[in-house]
């Protein structure tokens, strides 16, 4: 092993990892730059390098991207990745009350923990994890995928209807397109638009961002409250919280683990279920979705952890447990390495010069991750509001086109950010959307196959239930559900005192009728579904019908409670709504005119003219025009970046 460790630790090797972290960290802090792109874009850069120096280097990308994409969502409540969603619960607030400094470096250690455990066992554990994997099948990565819908019960406290239906919700969207276990054409009403689905990562930056952009052109106040003194980078403190948080960080970076080696599974659910558990069975004097830092460590050890776990199925199985790793396989087989069972022997010098590459890469990612948080933090908390819009707006365009080459793309990310907006002012949350939207496909795909063998088999109840590892896995769902709602049953058994808690004044009427047209919308919905599903194949219907008939049982329900204790809980918005309304109309605008004037000048159009509302009170000519030219040289930059170092294709116009 010695040997091997002194491969890792040549100059050009530590080059490569120092490299391939920054590169990764800074592309997975973009959103809409996922692990997946950041490892593609420089697969080609490998292909003249030796086998064990191209792992390192496309190994410390993945693992930088993973941690990039805590920044974006700690602070702008926006995931960089898909792995960072859990992050944006407690990260977001924790920035909000000015410790955003402090979120970044609890975010720093914890990635580089849970990602030395995923390397130590990928190093020591690789061949007993696969063959653990290989036990999982269609009927498990349902109730897994289940599983990371239970975190609805402790988003969605305040209350719980609203979050099955938002969840549902997401299902529901998750199912249009080409049905994956059909290949069936449905829920498109005809539009060839969404024959692909909606595409995840970009509804996802539709969904967190967009609402985030709509509310901060509202007001006058700033983004993030600025500290009233420079604090460096806080690592006492972030150690002090590390300590606190012990057990979470080594259960969650042994979720992270043992997820990631499940072949498809990835970080967003390593992260979610990591989050579930801290939160289950977490204590702190800030609740957990307020901005308690235990969430940042549940989520970022656990994300990281999936790397070194992702790749134990990708190197003793060849298949890929995530989808970077996928990219990283196909790389390799390109360089005529072949994994499998006899890597570990047959090529032992590249597999173990890389674990141990991969070691190296994630102690670097301490010192680059903490100066590249500081600078992110520092450039976000003293931008102007007028400054950050426009620039945080220009990116999500550009992070959800450059996913798919797609402009529709852009368009469904915009109409996405406006409804969950419209929904979190109506008390439901987005988390919930987005579950949904991330897990449906892994849901059905598990559940139909389920079906479909329990069905030949004529024993559906037990091909559902009649497995130990689905049976454990129903348990830990059953606890996750109950748990937040513990207290509630505890006061049911307790004596009444002699002073009863007052009941809140009943909502007003125009209250009411807003849920009541909220749920109606809900309601039309899964009827809509349950319609379009009569004409589908049981395969391609089974989920989507049942899904539909659970809303509406549950929109019935929480209209019969909204008749019966008059209580709405809502999210009252505050500033100018002529403010709120020009952030999606610019942006939609913009969409429309890329096919006239192209990407690049519509783009640019769309970031000059969000400055306006993004701007409170006056401003000299000089400060306007020095503003104008900031955010257009750093819109140049991007689009250059993209176009020209990314190689994203952006489409020209029929004029420019």
């Amino acid at each position: 092993m010695i040997e091997y460790l002194f491969s890792a630790l040549t100059p050009l090797n530590i080059l490569l990892a120092l490299m391939g972290v920054a590169a990764g960290t800074i592309i997975g802090s973009i959103p809409g730059l996922t692990a997946t792109m950041a490892v593609a874009v420089l697969v080609p850069v490998t292909f003249s390098m030796q086998p064990d120096s191209a792992l390192i280097l496309m190994g410390a990308i993945y693992t930088g991207a993973i941690y990039g994409g805590a920044y974006a969502a700690i602070l702008l409540n926006t995931p960089g990745t898909p792995s960072a969603i859990a992050t944006t619960f407690d990260g977001y607030p924790i920035a909000k009350r000015g410790d955003g400094d402090l979120a970044v470096s609890v975010a720093c250690l914890s990635s580089v923990f849970g990602g030395l455990v995923g390397a130590i066992a990928l190093l020591l554990l690789a061949p007993p994890l696969a063959e653990a994997a290989l036990a999982f099948g269609p009927v498990e990565y349902f109730w897994l995928a289940i599983f990371g819908l239970s975190l609805i019960a402790a988003l969605s406290t305040g209350d719980f209807l609203k979050g099955i239906i938002a969840a549902c919700f997401g299902l529901l969207l998750s199912m249009i397109g080409i049905s994956e276990t059909s290949a069936e054409v449905r829920f498109t009403f005809g539009s060839n638009t969404l024959l692909g689905g909606i595409e995840t990562v970009s509804a996802l930056i539709g969904l967190y961002c967009i609402p985030v952009l709509i509310d901060l052109v509202a007001t006058p106040d700033r983004h993030l409250k600025e500290p009233e003194q420079t604090r460096g980078f806080r690592l006492p403190e972030a150690m002090q919280e590390m300590l606190r948080n012990k057990v979470n960080l080594v259960r969650s970076s042994l979720i992270g683990t043992m997820v990631g080696a499940l072949p498809g599974a990835g970080g967003s659910i390593a992260g979610l279920v990591a989050y579930s558990e801290a939160r289950r069975s977490g204590k702190g004097d800030v609740p957990y979705g307020e901005g308690n830092p235990g969430g940042i460590v549940a989520t970022e050890s656990a994300n990281n952890a999936t790397v070194g776990g992702g790749f134990i199925p990708t190197l003793v199985l060849g298949i890929p447990g995530t989808p970077p790793d996928a990219v990283i396989l196909g790389a390799l087989l390109v360089q005529g390495v072949r994994t499998g069972p006899t890597l570990f022997a047959d090529g032992a010098n590249i597999v173990y010069t890389f674990i141990f590459g991969l070691l190296l890469a994630t102690v670097l990612m301490l010192p680059v991750g903490l100066i590249i948080g500081r600078f992110a933090y520092r450039a976000i908390v003293r931008a102007p509001k007028a400054g950050l819009v426009p620039i945080v707006a220009f990116m999500t365009v550009i992070g959800s086109f450059a996913i798919r080459n797609n402009i529709s793309d852009i368009g469904i990310m915009i109409v996405l950010g406006v409804i969950g907006w419209i929904a979190s002012k109506r008390g439901f949350s987005v988390s919930p959307i987005v579950l949904g939207l991330i897990l449906g496909r892994i849901a059905e795909q598990g559940f139909v196959q389920s079906w479909t063998i329990g069905d030949a088999m004529d024993d559906l109840w037990g091909q559902f239930f009649g497995r130990p590892l689905s049976l454990a896995i129903i348990a830990m769902t059953l606890v996750s559900f109950i748990y937040p709602f513990v207290p509630q049953i505890r006061r049911l058994f307790r004596p009444a005192t002699a002073e009863p808690a007052p009941n809140p004044a009943p909502a007003s009427l125009q209250k009411i009728g807003a849920d009541l047209v909220t749920f109606g919308v809900f309601g039309a919905i899964g009827l809509v579904v349950l319609v379009q599903t009569a004409g589908l194949n049981p395969e391609a219907a089974v989920f989507p019908r049942t899904i539909a008939m659970g809303m509406l049982v549950i929109v019935a329900i929480a209209v019969a409670r909204l008749f019966l204790i008059h209580q709405v809980i809502d999210e009252p918005s505050t500033g100018s709504t002529s403010r709120r309304i020009s952030v999606p109309a610019i942006m939609l605008l913009a969409v429309f005119a890329m096919s006239t004037v192209g990407f690049a000048l519509a783009g640019l159009l769309m970031a000059l003219a969000l400055i306006v509302p993004a701007q409170h009170g006056r401003i000299s000519g000089t400060g306007a025009t020095t503003l104008a030219i900031a955010v257009a040289g750093i819109i140049l930059v991007f689009t250059f970046g993209f176009s020209e170092i990314l190689s994203v294709p952006l489409p020209p116009g029929q004029i420019f």
